[in-house]
């Protein structure tokens, strides 16, 4: 078993997929993760939809160029009204939910040999109106996923990570 370090390390953003479907226990097993993910006071305001048939992925192409060919997506969103707020400010935990859920997913996927990329460069209005999302429902993340191609690989830039020293403070 890959201890969570090196599977950190390894994970990568998949940016050529093959055609090959994700298999359906893959699937199930992602998306398990994702229902176990930590949420504020366990509200788990999130919800994700599986986008995977040609419609929706023809929809998903019409709200971002960042979709890679792929055969599934995970829309991650959250719900307004049931996401917990902060008491003395009204800071709102449900985009740091439905980002720890995508995170949980994005993860599990490369342990499962499931390629994935988070991409945030969409047209939220593109999407509620593609995937006719209430005014409640906030789009944070889709998370583009299959199988890697065998040309796939990571960025030149995948490894290229500060010290330590440069993101940590010892007080």
């Amino acid at each position: 078993m890959t201890d969570f370090l090196t599977l950190a390390q390894e994970r990568y953003s998949c940016r050529r997929f093959a055609d090959a479907p994700v298999a359906e226990e893959k699937l199930a097993y992602i998306l398990e993760c994702g229902r176990v993910a930590p949420t504020a006071c366990n509200k788990q305001p999130h919800r994700v939809h599986v986008l995977r048939s040609e419609d929706a992925l023809a929809k998903l192409r019409r709200c971002t160029g960042s979709h890679f060919g792929c055969t599934l997506a995970l829309l991650v969103t959250w719900d307004k009204r049931e996401s917990w707020k902060r008491g003395y400010d009204g800071q709102d935990s449900g985009w740091v939910d439905a980002s720890i859920v995508t995170t949980h997913m994005m993860l599990a996927a490369h342990e499962q040999g499931v390629g994935s990329t988070w991409v945030m460069h969409f047209i939220p209005e593109a999407v509620r109106t593609e995937f006719a999302l209430p005014e409640w429902e906030i789009p944070v993340a889709i998370l583009v996923m299959g199988y890697p191609a065998d040309n796939d690989r990571p960025s030149r830039l995948h490894a290229d990570n500060k010290p330590l020293e440069n993101t940590v403070t010892y007080r």
